[in-house]
């Protein structure tokens, strides 16, 4: 199926690392132009040169703080100097460390709710003049199953993350009106296939890569009916899709891609 996603104009918070790398891979090959928004400079241009080295469209990083207004502001303006024009929003970018609940420090809260849902917020408000303005556009929020059905050690995580499922809902209600479709992708494991594509900001940092081994990761892909944990292609595939014409008629929806981990 061609998704006709050629010269339309993405982008991606977190894009960096992980899942959003993968996304935006996704995406240039598509022959779609991506901004990969990103805290960490020096991981964002990493993945551009990976992403431009490929057939397709062209990407470029933009250092951003998610959780800072005016760099969020300042992030679509460029977006706009440069392609001329916000088709899809995937807001990815997030952050957690698992722990207890009554173990984890304030901070760590603050910070999953800032990345997740303030993140969210600040980047979807940033680029809706300009979609209600064209009447067309595609916001694709990466949730988790930790917000459909919580999770263990996970507990302001999975809360933040059920809150952009519900934010995404009540934004489709809002917004379905002026040609703009906001539906939800909720992965579950996604380990990354290697340190080199984790950035130093990001929610897999040396510790969480350290205890997922290749040992730790077969034992963990027992608790999915498909026996595998999820790669980022997995995501991005769902990713390209909801963005895409094709689901034009698809809107307010959360999607697991979770190898059935979560059936609900």
């Amino acid at each position: 199926m061609d998704l006709n996603l050629a010269e339309k104009v993405v982008i991606v918070t977190g894009g960096g690392s992980n899942i959003g790398r993968g996304i935006v891979l996704a995406f240039v090959k598509e022959g779609a132009n991506v901004v990969i928004a990103e805290i960490d400079e020096a991981q964002g241009g990493k993945t551009a040169k990976d992403a431009n080295a490929l057939s397709g469209g062209k990407a470029i990083a933009i250092k951003t703080d998610i959780t800072n207004v005016d760099s969020v502001t300042a992030m679509v303006k460029k977006t706009l100097e440069e392609f001329g024009k916000v088709d899809v929003l995937v807001n990815n970018a997030a952050w957690v460390m698992d722990r207890l609940f009554v173990e984890k420090p304030r901070a760590e809260w603050e910070r999953e709710i800032n990345i997740i849902l303030w993140g969210n917020i600040n980047c979807t408000r940033a680029v809706l003049d300009h979609m209600i303005e064209r009447k067309y556009g595609k916001i694709v929020n990466i949730g988790s199953d930790a917000g459909r059905m919580g999770e263990f050690r996970e507990a302001v995580y999975s809360g933040a993350k059920g809150g952009v499922i519900a934010l995404s809902k009540s934004l489709a209600r809002e917004l379905g009106r002026h040609g703009i479709n906001v539906n939800v992708v909720c992965p579950s494991l996604i380990v990354p296939e290697s340190k080199e594509y984790v950035s130093k900001e990001s929610m897999w940092g040396e510790e969480l890569m350290a205890v997922f081994t290749p040992e730790a990761q077969e034992k963990a892909a027992k608790a999915y009916p498909l026996r595998r944990l999820g790669k980022p292609e997995d995501i991005a595939n769902a990713t390209l899709f909801l963005a895409s014409d094709a689901a034009s008629w698809i809107t307010g929806q959360t999607l697991s891609v979770d190898g059935g981990y979560v059936m609900m």
